[in-house]
């Protein structure tokens, strides 16, 4: 398993200028944010199960950009419907991220049931056209090298160990400012 937070600098180091990521509520967005706060992040405060929509909506929208989503196993289980609608518009340019811990660790470690569901297997079964299952930086690496190169819509699902990192701290922007400044990135 990987730590969250060294596949989140691993994802970073793939991001080209002016790519936008939404990220879900919780862990997710405060590693993102502690990592590489920019304008093109939108962090999700409070809406937990949402960011595949929204980064499918913004795939739709913004179609010379490519927008990674980043969300955790139990955002991802909360809206599963979107997994085949993502799939059946097929935006070439949405990367999809799971990071799966097996758990809801921001409220607290409860268990969620993605030991025993697939996630990746989900998505491919629901239409993503390449989907990769990876437990280790070099696979990490790997898939995200493929997805460079592949253009098309792609799901990399992170197995990711509960590692707590000290000192991490909630994102200090107010939703609006949030929202203001990627309003600007999104449409540079």
């Amino acid at each position: 398993m990987i730590a969250r937070y060294q596949a989140i600098e691993r994802i970073l180091s793939h991001m080209r200028d002016g790519d936008l990521v939404v990220s879900t509520t919780g862990m997710i967005s405060r590693e993102l944010f502690t990592l590489d706060d920019r304008p093109g992040n939108f962090y999700m405060i409070g809406s937990m199960g949402l960011a595949s929509a929204m980064g499918l909506g913004l795939a739709i929208q913004a179609p010379n950009k490519r927008v990674f989503v980043l969300e955790g196993d139990g955002s991802a289980l909360m809206s599963l419907g979107t997994l085949p609608l993502i799939a059946s518009e097929r935006p070439a340019n949405l990367v999809h991220i799971i990071l799966d811990n097996e758990a809801y660790e921001s409220t607290g470690g409860q268990a969620s049931i993605s030991s025993q569901f697939d996630l990746a297997d989900t998505a491919r079964s629901s239409g993503y056209p390449w989907t990769r299952r990876v437990e280790d930086l070099e696979e990490l690496e790997s898939a995200l090298l493929e997805v460079a190169a592949a253009d098309q819509l792609s799901l990399i699902l992170v197995k990711a160990g509960i590692a707590p990192v000290g000192g991490i701290p909630r994102v200090s922007h107010l939703p609006e400012q949030i929202r203001d400044r990627f309003r600007v990135a999104a449409q540079a």
